[in-house]
């Protein structure tokens, strides 16, 4: 549904006019401007990206009739209206596959250090830290 059509429904559920909303309907939808079919809705259209926009928005709007509408009521109607539920992260997640680039840079080998190797590594970490530029030697 497009977000002027959100707006609308919004307007029959909490009075006021569909610009009122159209800020948090845009939001919820913005992903669809990098990501143009459905599954941009991964993106926002879950429980967290309900509690996002709460966030950015506050917890209340008041439309243009002076009531205050909870953006959280208004996020989740858009949701549900979309998904017909609200899904959460994990059901967007749970099978989605370990992508090696999900880990970060490719690494070497992990070498396993004692105790005793992480507080030398510690201690020379903080030293340089605390020196002092008169102390310190610049490296070619």
């Amino acid at each position: 549904m497009k977000p002027f059509l959100h707006g609308l429904v919004s307007v029959r559920k909490w009075g006021g006019k569909p610009e009122d909303y159209q800020e948090i309907h845009d939001f919820l939808d913005s992903s669809k401007a990098h990501f143009p079919d459905m599954r941009h809705r991964a993106i926002l259209h879950s429980s967290f990206g309900i509690y996002i926009a709460e966030r950015v928005f506050g917890i209340n709007i008041t439309n243009s009739d002076g009531k205050p509408v909870s953006v959280r009521d208004i996020a989740e109607q858009h949701v549900i209206d979309d998904m017909g539920t609200i899904p959460t992260v994990q059901d967007y997640l749970k099978d989605m596959p370990f992508y090696p680039w999900l880990g970060g840079t490719a690494k070497g080998p992990t070498r396993k250090l004692t105790y005793d190797q992480v507080d030398a590594l510690m201690t020379t970490h903080q030293s340089a830290a605390t020196a002092t530029p008169s102390t310190t030697r610049m490296i070619d």
